[in-house]
């Protein structure tokens, strides 16, 4: 069955673009690990060859697509795959914006690779959209985003951004991981390209490597399409399959880690050895108002700093339930120092530039009892 785009959410998670096997009628879409495909009297069929398309893929495509209300969905190896494929529809000679605060391997991409394909990029503060209509120069092409931000949680105002970008003509990026399609739909806001590590929320179990790209434009689809054929960089067969499962669950999965994080983040703002807890769901967060006017909830993820840096190592020394590395999005809580993990590619004085500093730490709350985390938490503070 091709599942209609009116369905609500919750049911296009499960049922994504197609529920079942045409062929046989099975419940999940076969794993195609065909690498070609025969073509009857010297002609091609809708697939010729797996880098250009693979049933497998198309059904975790047509479901991101369908997820964040586009025309078309992309998937990658990685999501930085999907990262860098998304920043190909730029050339030599443009600028871009990008946010100061952002996950570390995107800030390697951009303050890095970009340069030396002849793109300029400007990093500011975007929570004040002033502050990026100052930055637009005669070549800015392009504004690339994440809200939240990674790790700081600073919070974009995307209908600001994009009135402006409509206004200059420019093409906005948003790197939607932190929320997924379930809590915040940027195509909706006018977002032009949506990225998702589907490593992280997607995929759920901490066992794939994925990366996705939707559009609402089709113009912008064909130039999309048009480099993934040619770089190569897609998701396997067997990925996409277990992308496709996991995203089944997503709404299960994501409302009970945001349970859990909202309890954590209440409990570790009370704690003595805590500075100071990040997380918009508290009634205290900075950016609370904005996020909430283009997000249905505050997410699974929080951060926090401790009073002394001092404390970091013990902590990551006798915590016995997170999953200590630099990831997120897993059914198991995942636990990451942002200054040595996420964001280590980023030289230490521009992360105290930022406001990175050593004593902060990001927990992506899992679906364990948050008794049983806070437990932990507790004795690895004490």
């Amino acid at each position: 069955m091709t599942v209609a785009k009116n369905y609500r959410t919750a049911t296009l998670l499960v049922h994504q673009g197609h529920d079942r096997d045409p062929a046989t009628g099975a419940a999940v879409v076969p794993i195609y690990p065909a690498s070609t495909y025969h073509h009857p009297g010297g002609k091609s069929g809708e697939f010729d060859y797996s880098r250009s398309g693979n049933p497998s893929r198309q059904q975790v495509e047509e479901a991101i697509a369908l997820l964040e209300g586009g025309c078309r969905g992309f998937a990658y190896a990685t999501g930085m795959a999907a990262v860098g494929s998304a920043l190909a529809l730029f050339k030599s000679g443009d600028h871009l914006i990008a946010p100061e605060d952002l996950y570390g391997g995107s800030w390697r991409y951009l303050n890095q690779v970009l340069p030396q394909q002849g793109i300029e990029v400007s990093f500011v503060d975007t929570c004040e959209v002033a502050r990026i209509a100052a930055a637009i120069q005669p070549t800015t092409r392009g504004i690339f985003l994440e809200t939240p931000s990674n790790p700081l949680f600073k919070i974009t105002d995307l209908r600001g951004v994009v009135a402006l970008a409509k206004e200059r003509n420019l093409l906005t990026l948003l790197d939607n991981t932190f929320m997924t399609p379930l809590l915040q739909r940027p195509l909706d806001l006018g977002i032009d390209v949506v990225i998702h590590s589907a490593t992280k929320f997607l995929g759920g179990h901490s066992d794939l490597m994925a990366g996705l790209v939707a559009v609402a434009d089709l113009e912008l689809g064909k130039r999309l399409k048009f480099f993934q054929n040619a770089f190569g960089a897609v998701l396997s067969p067997f990925d996409c399959f277990l992308l496709a499962r996991g995203i089944k669950t997503l709404k299960l999965r994501l409302e009970a880690s945001q349970q859990n994080a909202a309890i954590l983040a209440e409990r570790l703002a009370a704690h003595p050895a805590v500075d100071r807890v990040l997380y918009p769901g508290r009634s205290d967060f900075p950016g609370r108002a904005t996020h909430f006017a283009q997000a249905s909830g505050a997410g699974a993820i929080l951060a926090f700093e401790l009073r002394e840096s001092s404390a970091v190592r013990p902590l990551l020394e006798k915590l016995r339930l997170p999953i200590i590395a630099p990831s997120l999005g897993g059914v198991e809580t995942i636990l990451t120092h942002c200054w040595s993990m996420s964001h280590a590619a980023i030289p230490a004085a521009d992360k105290r530039r930022l406001g990175i500093r050593e004593s902060l730490v990001r927990i992506s709350a899992g679906i364990e009892d948050v008794e049983d985390l806070w437990e932990d938490l507790q004795q690895a503070l004490a």
